[in-house]
């Protein structure tokens, strides 16, 4: 499933032609997708302008004339195409080839863009893992799909001080409780094995020894809530994780997958210089993490 910072990478291709645009028409191949769409799905979308395209966890989110929103979820497999009159791209850059297979073209919208002229924008998915909801603005927040989502990683509300309550006491290991998206909101397991090696902590430590016995944070989870944010806007600013080079908006690639300092580097010398270290493999829960068993700790 692409992380967030894939899915900011295709919020920001998106952006320049949906926001501001007018939805003219939406054609759906199939009345679902891993979910059924809403009822009524093209008709109550029709004609009503997008005011912005934002992003919460993995969800695009586009704010609609009148109040509502609409919800997209990548899926596993799911990627948005541009197609205009002169050119057709793929915003985003993955882990994992997305299809450009017309076969997998489930949802297209028509829009009117404001700068531009016509454009489509077209969802294609070929596992059908991804999914759409309209949900009214007012309520989006209690949805089933937000409900319960933690802090965003991409700002400065994700401090020591915000963690704390729930590291505190906490027995589980800091790598469980940072893939819980209920303490941070679409941090997934790259970005945690990147940012626990940045802040030299190992991935099997106890979350509740960065806290104090007042409740407070410790100098050492201060650190990790930089180290997050810094892991994760770094792969935005380089366009996300892409083990591939897919083009992405601009037409520029996604090269942070060369910089993973631990991510996929079994067996290889841990790359901090004072290090001496090789990088390990484990299985937590059932997914792969990587550290350095020498220097974090």
């Amino acid at each position: 499933m692409p992380e967030l910072p894939e899915v900011e990478t295709v919020r920001r291709g998106l952006e320049p032609v949906m926001a501001g645009a007018r939805i003219e028409r939406v054609v759906a191949s199939r009345p679902d997708l891993r979910f059924p769409l809403p009822e009524s799905f093209a008709d109550r979308l029709a004609g009503r302008r997008i005011e912005s395209l934002g992003r919460r966890a993995k969800y695009l989110v586009a704010d609609l004339e009148g109040g509502s929103v609409l919800a997209m979820h990548l899926g596993m497999s799911g990627s948005f195409r541009i197609e205009a009159p002169e050119e057709s791209r793929l915003p985003g850059a993955f882990v994992h080839a997305r299809s450009t297979a017309r076969l997998h073209d489930h949802v297209r919208f028509e829009l009117s863009v404001q700068a531009g002229g016509p454009a489509a924008v077209i969802f294609n998915d070929p596992r059908r893992f991804g999914y759409m909801s309209l949900i009214e603005r007012a309520d989006l927040d209690a949805h089933p799909h937000f409900r319960g989502l933690g802090i965003e990683p991409t700002g400065n509300a994700l401090s020591g001080t915000a963690l704390a309550p729930f590291f505190r006491d906490r027995a589980a290991p800091l790598k469980a409780v940072l893939l819980d998206q209920r303490v941070i909101a679409g941090l997934g397991n790259i970005y945690v094995c990147e940012a626990l090696w940045r802040a030299r902590l190992s991935p099997r430590r106890a979350a509740g020894t960065l806290v104090k016995a007042d409740g407070r944070p410790t100098r050492r989870l201060d650190e990790l809530a930089v180290h997050v944010r810094e892991t994760i806007a770094d792969a935005i600013a380089a366009g996300g994780s892409s083990l591939r080079d897919y083009r992405q908006a601009d037409g520029s690639l996604g090269y942070f997958q060369h910089s993973f300092a631990v991510y996929g580097r079994e067996d290889e010398p841990c790359p901090r210089s004072t290090c001496r270290g090789v990088v390990s493999r484990i299985v937590q829960s059932g997914r792969s993490t990587f550290f350095c068993p020498v220097c974090q700790r």
